[in-house]
């Protein structure tokens, strides 16, 4: 059960990866770097959003494989305006390079679990293709709003 439920969410989570990189690919680094995608975001700023969230899930899986996690409530809001902030004026290259890496160690990370626990489970999905869902449907918008202009 644990390797099938492993596959399962890998290749969702491919998939919602691939939806992104089909919609910004396209964009040249200025589009990626306007501000739109939300009131004070760009597309680069959603991808370090991304990224952080990768980088943090990442880090918890090896917990968890080594037996050293604290389930503790994760303030979400507070990392984000920290993150954002933190990552705000970083150039578009090591945004990219950064959420490559977080990914890649995440679904490392998530390889090696000897089991698949329900909150190893929620932390992959909610790092991957369902924070993806939160993100997509603006993304479209926004890329559509850009190649209109």
């Amino acid at each position: 059960m644990t390797a099938d439920r492993k596959r399962e969410l890998v290749e969702r989570d491919d998939a919602s990866w691939a939806e992104v990189h089909a919609l910004i690919d396209p964009l040249s680094g200025e589009e990626l770097v306007r501000i739109g995608y939300y009131e004070d975001w760009s597309i680069k700023d959603l991808l370090a959003h991304l990224g952080c969230w990768y980088a943090e899930t990442a880090m918890i899986l090896e917990q968890m494989r080594m037996g050293t996690f604290a389930d503790e409530k994760v303030d979400t809001e507070k990392l984000n305006r920290e993150w954002a902030e933190a990552w705000r004026d970083q150039e578009l290259p090591v945004v990219l390079s950064e959420l490559n890496a977080a990914r890649w160690r995440t679904l490392e990370q998530w390889s090696r679990l000897p089991e698949v626990t329900p909150q190893a489970d929620e932390w992959f999905r909610e790092s991957s293709y369902e924070h993806y869902d939160d993100h997509l449907p603006r993304l479209r918008e926004w890329v559509r709003e850009l190649r209109e202009t």
